[in-house]
Parts: C-alpha cells; structure tokens; sequence
C-alpha cells in the first residue's frame, strides 16, 4: 500500500506555496545534496537528464531521513544557446551577477527545464520534465540595474522572476503550465500525484 505521508525535498518558498494550491498535506525538509559540484556534467548529459539527475539527488538525500514517505522533488536549470552550445544559466547570487546575465540574455530566446522526481518508499519513482521558452525583448542595463535592485531576484534561475516586474523584460512566453517558470509544474506534479494514489481523481 502506497504511504500517505509526502514530503517536498525544497527550501523553495515558491514550491511549497505551489504546491498548496493542491491541497495535498506535506512536509517540507531541506534537501542535503550539493547541486554546484554536478554542474560540469551539464554538457556530457544535456538539459533534461540533468535536470532529473539533479531531482532524483535531492529526492535520494532524504530518502535514510524519511524511509516510509513520498518524496517530491524537483531541480529547475536555465537554458541559454549560444554559438558554442546551450550554456546552464544559474541563480547569480549577487546583484552585478543577475545584471550581467540578464543583459546576456536581452533580445534572446532561452529555456527553462523543470524536473520533477517523485519517489516511492520502495524506492520507484515516478518523473516528469516541463519545459518552458521563453523570448525576452532587448532591453539596456539601466532597466535591468533598477530591477535587480527593487526585486533581487538573487535565487531565480534566469535571473528574474515572472511573478514580479519581471513579467516586464518579456515579449513571449510559450508553455503547456506557467507554475513551471516559477519552479513546480502543477499540472504535472498534479498527474504524478494521482498516479501515485496521492491525490483524488
């Protein structure tokens, strides 16, 4: 029989709010997985499997912690191509960081690749991988200064956040479910739950 009990492998403010539109009851719990030192793996896998080998590592860092529960975890990368390859857009960290990768990224296309682990207490899981583009209008460094400044989108990847003035250096968004910009795609984690008998038909 499957465990009710579920756990969100995120220190995300912005998944836990997403996932209590569900109205699933669940635990949040810090994830001990250390997502910088697999970055170099990003070329050799391409985007999807890396984002999923990032879920499956937060969801299997908590499985000793909570070996009857549900793990849901999910691993969201940005995606930039350039003329040498698709280049990992990361959280900047620091305010000049998030201005020199936004300007980077004025007038251009880019990707975001969510993926989403959920992990049986048996050990099976179940996974899915939303993917949004994305084309912001060109835009000049004074703009993105004093919005960087007012929001600090410091732990977005992209360097932005749609939920916010964000919205504002976009000209075209395209995707099956917006909540997968903001970091857990509702629609699929909504079919993962139902398959796993967690959430009502």
């Amino acid at each position: 029989m499957a465990a009710s009990r579920l756990v969100l492998a995120s220190t995300s403010r912005y998944r836990a709010q997403l996932l209590e539109r569900l109205e699933v009851p669940f635990e949040v719990a810090a994830p001990r997985f250390d997502e910088a030192a697999l970055r170099p793996r990003f070329a050799e896998l391409g985007d999807e499997a890396f984002a999923l080998l990032l879920a499956r590592g937060k969801a299997a860092s908590l499985r000793d912690e909570y070996p009857d529960a549900w793990l849901l975890a999910a691993d969201q990368i940005g995606v930039l191509e350039d003329e040498a390859g698709p280049r990992l857009l990361g959280k900047p960290g620091t305010q000049d960081r998030a201005v020199a990768q936004l300007l980077s990224m004025s007038g251009r296309s880019h990707q975001l690749v969510t993926a989403v682990v959920l992990a049986a207490p048996e050990g099976a899981s179940l996974e899915c991988v939303d993917r949004q583009r994305l084309k912001m209008r060109a835009f000049a460094e004074p703009e993105v200064r004093a919005y960087v400044a007012r929001h600090l989108p410091l732990d977005s990847a992209g360097a932005y956040r749609i939920e916010d003035a964000g919205i504002r250096l976009f000209e075209r968004i395209e995707g099956n479910d917006y909540t997968g910009i903001i970091g857990l795609p509702l629609l699929a984690v909504a079919s993962l739950l139902r398959e796993a008998g967690l959430l009502d038909p």
